[in-house]
């Protein structure tokens, strides 16, 4: 990107800080922004005709977030929600968009980042279809310790019942998967704390399913 591009989005941009739980995208409404998230974590949050909660999947800063309203609609297809105090920079859409139709090499950038970020949702959708409880919860953790925490071992930022709505299950099956796998000793749980200790037994439950 020219420092004359870079100084176009950069001239009417805000900063703003996300409290934990705050909406940062409220579905099935229009958002005349992007954000890019500096700091902090979010989830992308699907309400379905029934009120019922699904978690399509977790982001961590650095990301650009709302790059579905480019390339598509204006309307947001589900929330974004912090799900710690955030930081971000909100961007105009619209000046994002007349850079994407000037610059080519700026759209495919926008529309691999786009690619990349909603991979993980697909693969959710993919685990929740084919995977019983427990294929499920082996995958969360493992995309939680790769992709979110980068360590085998962290603190949990989501409850037991935000874990759930990741995993399409209720609370109880998490509970109870979560017992399994420490009782196991193929993860470690102390309160919040997480620590996988045989990531080869884990990954094997994620591939049998």
């Amino acid at each position: 990107m020219s420092e004359e591009d870079f100084n176009f989005l950069y001239e009417s941009t805000i900063q703003k800080s996300y409290q934990k739980d705050e909406v940062i995208f409220q579905q099935g409404e229009k958002s005349p922004f992007l954000v890019f998230l500096q700091k902090g974590l979010v989830k992308f949050n699907y309400l379905d005709t029934n009120n019922k909660n699904l978690i399509l999947t977790i982001v961590s800063a650095p990301s650009l977030l709302g790059l579905a309203n480019v390339l598509n609609e204006d309307i947001n297809l589900f929330s974004i929600i912090a799900i710690e105090d955030s930081m971000g920079c909100q961007i105009d859409l619209n000046k994002v968009k007349v850079l994407a139709m000037k610059n080519k090499n700026f759209l495919i950038s926008l529309t691999k980042l786009s690619t990349d970020m909603f991979r993980n949702s697909i693969y959710n959708v993919i685990s929740l279809a084919h995977k019983q409880i427990n294929g499920r919860i082996a995958d969360i953790l493992l995309f939680l310790a790769r992709d979110i925490y980068h360590s085998n071992t962290f603190t949990l930022s989501i409850s037991r019942q935000e874990l759930a709505e990741f995993a399409g299950c209720s609370k109880e099956n998490v509970i109870k998967s979560l017992r399994s796998l420490n009782r196991d000793n193929i993860i470690r749980i102390s309160g919040k704390e997480i620590e996988i200790l045989d990531i080869k037994k884990l990954i094997k439950i994620s591939q049998k399913g």
